[in-house]
């Protein structure tokens, strides 16, 4: 794991550690400096959501007695075990699946992003990929994340396979991020380009994300707990890897194993608020009035158990450990971080600001910039509590401190540079730690996609000190030219000959985002 995902040139790595600390740079106990701490725990975050370990977590089975315990339910294999899943980290789920659990294995159906096998192939992640005369079928689709033949065609196969099902079947549904695009099957008549078409209305005209999966549930045919319905009165256990914030299982692919709390008059309110209802299809006329007079009502999911595998705030976890065994005192601050780009950069400024006050005493207390945090983090919907246990932490530290966080910011483009939200989160919070003195204390910021990929580059993020905006100068380079047209990736690769930026190559997981903000006394 760790030599797939370099982040600093080797070659380049003791220039760097003199040019970012200086002769008596900061350096654990272990004798590890900060920029390779950072690239040591973000690996750790990474590597305790990846496929294999998070199956392994999750399952317990007995190969003896046949028994297959999840959590606390157990099922009996006989032969009886079937298989479908879909998202971005489905592949190295389902290699692990039928690792354990093939001799039981009867049949799978996996909707996977096209191009995602020949990648991990590329990477020599063997055990990400299915063995030879594996009993699971593989679609490719949606690629560019958008629905499309080749995914409609996944997740017809995947109905198909579901309602063949009996009463003593067990489906095994893996679910990952990027989900939703690999499963899309209207409710004839309704066309995929019919459905696309309207969510692509509802979207320019500022409908939020949940809004348009009320519309995308109601026209779904497995979403909104249609793939539970279709595959009853099988026993249903959906094994879920979030990439939302929160991880509401309802939202985790548009939920095709929950059943929806949504009904027609849902929908209709919200094509009305968008001035949409009289330009609907007759199609999707069709399908809402036909909802409406469903006689059955709301279908429930009882024969379904959701198990979230893996999430931020795991990977979180395993990275306060990790930095504690480094000689760090680490602190969660959240895994729900959100909220435009430039915001939460503010934040983090802010953060290092009143902490680095904390950390070292004799610095003096700023009770404006205190003011400020809690507003900003108000904003940013951290709970209260939160902010004031982490400053507390701070303040009882004896060294080092690592503050943890994860979540997905937004970037709103105003130009037509390359980059991604975390280049973009670290380029700003470079400038940030810049605009005023943090005393004695030395200060780095990393951010990183657990994916691999941040935005259309090779990056997965970046790391910044609060020496970058002056560094940058040096190097007669503009930051705010680069941030006003979402130019972060071109500047990072210029900027120290592309030293900061965080190379790992296609992960095979995707939690949303870590963030690791170090703070060091001098």
């Amino acid at each position: 794991m760790a030599a797939a995902l370099q982040v600093l040139p080797r070659l380049a790595q003791a220039s760097l550690r003199q040019r970012f600390w200086g002769g008596p740079m900061a350096r654990m106990a272990s004798g590890m400096a900060l920029p390779e701490l950072a690239r040591q725990l973000f690996d750790s975050a990474v590597g305790a959501v990846l496929p294999g370990p998070m199956l392994h977590r999750a399952l317990s089975f007995d190969p003896d007695g046949g028994q297959l315990k999840v959590r606390d339910r157990s099922f009996q294999l006989r032969q009886n075990l079937y298989l479908v899943g879909f998202g971005k980290a489905v592949l190295g789920m389902a290699a692990a699946a039928e690792e354990l659990l093939g001799q039981h294995l009867v049949q799978g159906v996996i909707s996977i992003p096209r191009g995602i096998r020949v990648t991990l192939e590329r990477a020599g992640k063997q055990e990400m990929l299915l063995k030879p005369h594996s009993r699971i079928q593989v679609f490719e689709g949606a690629e560019d994340n958008l629905p499309d033949r080749d995914a409609l065609r996944a997740a017809l196969a995947i109905r198909q396979l579901a309602e063949g099902l009996t009463a003593d079947d067990l489906l095994l549904v893996l679910i990952s991020g990027g989900g939703s695009a690999l499963l899309p099957a209207p409710i004839p008549p309704v066309t995929l380009e019919e459905k696309l078409t309207l969510t692509k209305l509802l979207a320019a005209r500022g409908a939020t994300i949940q809004e348009l999966n009320t519309i995308r549930k109601a026209l779904s045919q497995l979403k909104g707990g249609g793939l539970a319905q279709v595959a009853y009165p099988a026993q249903v256990v959906s094994l879920i890897l979030s990439d939302v914030v929160g991880d509401p299982v309802e939202f985790i692919a548009s939920g095709p194993t929950v059943a929806s709390v949504h009904n027609v008059q849902d929908c209709l309110h919200i094509l009305n608020r968008y001035n949409l209802r009289a330009a609907l299809p007759r199609s999707v006329k069709t399908v809402l009035a036909r909802a409406d007079s469903d006689p059955h009502g709301p279908h429930t999911c009882g024969h379904v158990l959701n198990v979230i595998i893996g999430s931020n705030a795991l990977a979180l976890a395993e990275t306060q450990q990790q930095a504690e065994a480094l000689g760090c005192r680490a602190v969660v601050l959240t895994a729900d971080m959100q909220g435009d780009v430039k915001r939460v950069a503010q934040f983090y400024g802010l953060l290092a600001r009143v902490a680095g006050t904390r950390l070292s005493p004799g610095t003096g207390a700023f009770v404006e910039e205190d003011a400020q945090l809690c507003e900003l983090a108000t904003e940013l919907q951290l709970p209260d509590w939160q902010l004031k246990d982490t400053l507390k932490a701070v303040a009882e530290a004896k060294g080092p401190i690592c503050l943890l966080a994860g979540g997905e910011p937004t970037v709103h483009l105003q130009g037509l540079g390359k980059g991604g939200r975390n280049q973009e989160l670290a380029l700003r919070v470079g400038v940030e730690l810049g605009r005023w003195p943090l005393g004695p204390v030395n200060v780095l910021f990393l951010s990183g996609g657990t994916d691999g990929q941040d935005g259309p580059t090779e990056a997965a993020g970046a790391w910044v000190t609060a020496e970058l905006a002056s560094q940058a100068a040096a190097e007669g380079l503009d930051v705010a030219t680069f941030l006003a047209h979402n130019d972060s990736h071109t500047f990072f690769c210029c900027f120290q000959g592309g030293s900061h930026l965080l190379h790992t190559g296609m992960t095979g997981t995707n939690v949303m985002d870590v963030h690791l903000l170090f703070l060091w006394p001098r």
